[in-house]
């Protein structure tokens, strides 16, 4: 049987993102019924699931998006840093892609970005260790 969108969505967003579906479904389901759902099989079941690019890659070009919008996107961008990290990058690397965008995005967003970072990096180490 072929899985889904939904089922694909689900699967990947449990693995990186633990419960993103029923936080978004507690927050914005009054509202909008049908967006938990929707954000998992859009974003995860067809776009993190595509072939052609390898998980890891896709959540480098994530933050390096989000790094790039500004603060706007701290809270989103805490989620794909901690994601990516789990998809298998480096703080390393997540830091040099943040770095390079103060080249396109701006220094302020690119240190607010470093900073953002550096909250999931303890986090995680906390929980390691």
């Amino acid at each position: 049987m072929t899985e889904t969108a939904i089922e694909r969505g689900r699967r990947l967003s449990e693995q990186f993102s633990p419960g993103m579906e029923a936080t978004l479904e507690a927050r914005y389901g009054h509202l909008l019924p049908d967006m938990a759902s929707s954000v998992v099989s859009y974003v995860y079941g067809q776009h993190y699931a595509r072939p052609g690019l390898a998980l890891r890659d896709r959540y480098l070009a994530t933050i390096a998006a989000l790094a790039a919008q500004g603060d706007q996107t701290a809270a989103q961008l805490k989620i794909n840093i901690a994601a990516g990290l789990k998809a298998g990058l480096a703080q390393r690397e997540i830091a040099e892609v943040i770095w390079q965008m103060a080249l396109y995005g701006g220094l302020p967003a690119s240190i607010n970005a470093l900073n953002t970072s550096i909250a999931v990096f303890s986090e995680q180490d906390a929980l390691i260790g």
